[in-house]
Parts: C-alpha cells; structure tokens; sequence
C-alpha cells in the first residue's frame, strides 16, 4: 500500500445559483426595454439618434407591402414619432452606417457588423447555390463572373435594367430569370451590396464600393462568429433559451447556439419567465444586467400604438404567445376567404400588453387613411379612453403617411 507523502486538497465543485424566478409583467417589460418601446417615443429624433436606435435593435426588417407604409418605417415609427424616413436613406446611400442584406429576411444592419455578415458568407454560399439549383434558377451560375465583370466596368445596375434580351418576370421569386437570380445570389454571399433602392428595387454594386474599407476586414472562425451572435442577441432580448438566440440573427445554427450556451453560457446568471399564456415557466440564459431591474422602473408609455407586423417585438410568434399571450400571424399568403382577420392587419400594443389589431389602408390618390376592421382582444373593453387613445394614434400615422383625412368604416364598440 502507498502512503501519500501530501495531503490532497479539497476543491469545492462550483454551485449554480437558483434560477431568479421573473415576474411575467417584469419579463414583457424588460424585452420591450431591450426592443426601444419603453423610451417615451415624442423625444426629437435626430439622424444620429435614428442611427443609434437601429443599431440596438440590432437590425430592421425590410417589406415591400406598404397598405399604409413599409415596414421598416412603421418599425421605427412606432418608436418614435419624430422619425424620419429621409434619415434612413440618408444613413444608408450617403453615410454608408448601415447596409442591407439577410437576417431572417432583407434587412437594414449597422455597417459595423458587416465583419460578421463576411464570415457567414463564406458559409452559405455552397449550401446558397446548392438549393437555388434544386429550385430551377437554370442559366445563373454561368454568367456570375460576367455579371461582376459587367458592374465593375459600367456601374451599378438594377435587375429590370440588366439582363439584355431575356425574358422579364414580374411574378415573384420563383420566376427571377438567370440575370435577376445571379445578382440576388452576389448579393447573398456579399460579392455585390446595394447602395441604394429605386422605386424600392435594389441597385447592386461592387461591394468594395459600397461598405467602407474598415469594415471589409471579415471574422475568420466560426467560433467568433457564434460568440458574437449569441452575446449580441441576448444584449437585445434579455433573457433567451437556446434556440431563441440562434433564430434572432438567422446566421449560426440551433446546435451552436446550443453548444455556446453549455460553453461560456455557464458563466451567465439564468432566469425562470412566469408565462402569460399559462404554458410552463421557461427557464432562459439571462445578460447579468436585467437583474437588478423592476417593474416600475421600465413602465413603458402608456399610449396605445400601432405594430408592424414585421416589428421585432413580435417576430417570435411563440415568445410573443409566452411573454403577451398574443396570437398573431400574417395573412397575406392566407386565401382571402380563408383569412381570420385581413391580408395585412396590425397588432394593437397599449403600455405592455397587446390589446387588438386593427385592418388600415392608405389611398394615395384622396390621401385618405381608411380603417376597414378592428378587432380587440377577449377581456378588452373599448373604453372612452381606450378609444381616444386609438383615435390618437390613427391621427399620428395618417400625418406621418401624408393623409389628409382619416376615415373609419368599421364599428369600433
């Protein structure tokens, strides 16, 4: 038998501390504080501060359907009133702070963050080219270097202006003709960027021309790149499960996300988030910084606003049922006879809570903003100061969208 000449010394394997349960009020509020919708929205914005606050959100969703006005303004509109659209075109053609390309979907992105979009690249680019194959886009591999040949020497081009004699598709994605698909997939994997929009059609340049050179400098390893979008977005939503902050950007994949969190995730505090919709508590990572933070310090406004329904706050259809218990999808491709509600409808937010939607139209032509459906949710009364709240709303969009009248064809009791 061996005797030790030294004692052995005991170490204390470390104690995960108690998940902090989460009040569901505290919860919905501290999402909407890291989304910007608990700062009063009458503060005069300047473009600096337009800059500051995409930059936060982390990225806005573009949409071309503009029944009352685009997405993206609607986004940042409901935010703040003061907001500008000149000030986005601005940030985006002239001082090159943000650029556009994929999250989930097209999106407007701080330029800074551009490093990161090179290295996801590099990463989709195969698997990019591999399904537009399977989907038919036949003719558009061949004249991708001609096409980057083509811009370099004559300019930026636009997809109805370039292709020569090919036949012209107007009906969607999946009848993009070779010319149109060889320069979305350029822009896809970063080859080309836009520089600007058009009648809201994109014009395509080298991107050497287009993001500044300091940010041209991509990450180099995958590990980077997930340690960024994991930090980055659960800076932006809070507290988050696994797949919630995979799904935020759209980049790294569930398992990456999975494996941060088992990884330098150990070292970040964890939460349980009461429910709103009587679904089980859901424990979630936590950034260190929520808390310290009450209910009362981030009340939001209690004004009742309109929501895109691309707005961020509601994207994650399941956290939005979780934290709001809020069911909302978008019926545009929804048959209409088959539609619930309308073709594109507007979720209601008053305070922290999701009270209704709402069906609106701008009419260019009579600069008429047309209420054709309203719709509150069970348990909510339209109250005389519910509904002034409303009206008051309707009349800050219709100014914002240049209407001159306000109509409302729907009852709204």
């Amino acid at each position: 038998m061996t005797v030790p000449t030294h004692r052995q010394k005991y170490i204390p394997m470390p104690q995960r501390t108690a998940p902090k349960l989460i009040s569901n009020t505290l919860a919905r509020r501290i999402f909407m504080h890291r989304q910007s919708l608990c700062t009063p929205p009458t503060t005069k914005q300047s473009k600096d501060d337009l800059r500051q606050l995409i930059g936060k959100l982390g990225f806005v969703q573009l949409d071309s359907i503009a029944t009352v006005e685009r997405a993206h303004h609607m986004t940042l509109f409901a935010r703040n009133q003061t907001y500008q659209t000149q000030h986005l075109a601005a940030l985006l053609e002239d001082d090159k702070a943000l650029f556009e390309n994929w999250t989930h979907d097209a999106s407007v992105i701080p330029t800074e963050f551009f490093p990161y979009w090179m290295r996801r690249f590099e990463r989709d680019a195969e698997g990019l080219r591999s399904r537009w194959q399977k989907w038919q886009r036949i003719g558009f591999e061949e004249i991708l270097d001609d096409t980057i040949a083509h811009i370099t020497e004559h300019g930026p081009v636009m997809s109805r202006s370039f292709g020569g004699n090919e036949k012209k598709n107007s009906a969607g994605w999946w009848n993009w003709n070779p010319s149109k698909t060889a320069l979305e997939y350029l822009w896809r994997t970063g080859r080309l960027a836009a520089t600007k929009r058009q009648a809201f059609q994109k014009v395509y340049d080298i991107t050497e021309r287009v993001i500044p050179s300091e940010h041209l400098k991509p990450i180099r390893t995958d590990k980077a790149l997930v340690d960024w979008c994991c930090t980055n977005a659960l800076e932006r939503l809070g507290f988050a499960a696994p797949g919630e902050l995979a799904a935020f950007w759209g980049i790294i994949t569930a398992a990456e996300a999975q494996a941060w969190c088992a990884d330098k995730g150990k070292s970040l505090p964890r939460v349980i988030t009461d429910s709103a919709d009587g679904s089980k508590p859901k424990e979630c990572l936590a950034d260190p910084a929520i808390l310290s933070l009450t209910e009362s310090e981030l009340k939001p406004p209690p004004r009742l606003r309109v929501i895109s329904p691309f707005d961020p706050v509601v994207r994650d259809r399941k956290r939005l049922r979780r934290l709001f218990n809020f069911e909302f999808r978008i019926e545009v491709f929804v048959p209409e006879a088959k539609r619930e509600y309308g073709y594109y409808v507007f979720p209601l937010l008053e305070g922290d809570r999701f009270v209704g939607r709402i069906d609106m139209k701008r009419n260019t032509k009579t600069k008429t903003l047309n209420v054709t459906g309203l719709w509150w949710e069970p348990g909510i009364k339209p109250s005389k100061q519910r509904l002034a709240k409303l009206d008051a709303e309707l009349i800050r969009i219709a100014r914002f969208v240049e209407c001159n009248d306000l109509h409302i064809h729907c009852a709204t009791r």
